[in-house]
């Protein structure tokens, strides 16, 4: 017989967990709205495949959902709107097509997590040595480095 206490797990926690990361819940908050620890949600992914399957499910549509949003807002998109007038004190309604354009904040961030090593932020230092040039540093041994560091220091 298996010692220790009896679990707080309940099989309606498969949908209720399904829901929660559909609402952008990660592990930390699912331990948080069941009341137990992170590690027993751990435990529970192992016990029970259909919680773990669940929790799956949620955060990968969730997250197709708003890549998709994201997608669509950094390449701009449209969509039918009807614009309501007052025609002498009656109502007009007017269908139009409202376009919102390309968002390059959003069109950035996405380029960024989808191809770092071609768009990520590069930050790059150069450093002249005494006669002008760059100063080389890769491949120095730890000793010899932090002997040329000394020295540009003091050139301060």
């Amino acid at each position: 017989m298996a010692g220790g206490r009896p679990t707080k797990y309940k099989e309606e926690y498969v949908d209720l967990a399904y829901k929660f990361c559909l609402l952008g819940a990660d592990d930390k908050d699912l331990a948080r709205m069941f009341d137990v620890e992170e590690q027993t949600i751990n435990n529970w992914k192992t016990e029970h495949p259909e919680f773990f399957e669940s929790l799956k499910r949620g955060k990968e549509e969730a997250d197709a959902t708003i890549a998709q949003k994201l997608y669509h807002r950094a390449k701009g998109y449209e969509h039918p709107e009807d614009k309501i007038f007052n025609d002498n004190g009656k109502p007009l309604i007017v269908p139009t097509i409202k376009h919102y354009p390309p968002d390059t904040t959003a069109a950035i961030f996405w380029l960024k997590n989808r191809q770092p090593q071609r768009w990520r932020d590069r930050v790059e230092t150069e450093i002249s040595g005494p006669g002008g040039g760059p100063i080389q540093f890769s491949g120095l041994p730890d000793d010899e480095l932090e002997k040329r560091i000394a020295e540009l220091s003091q050139r301060k």
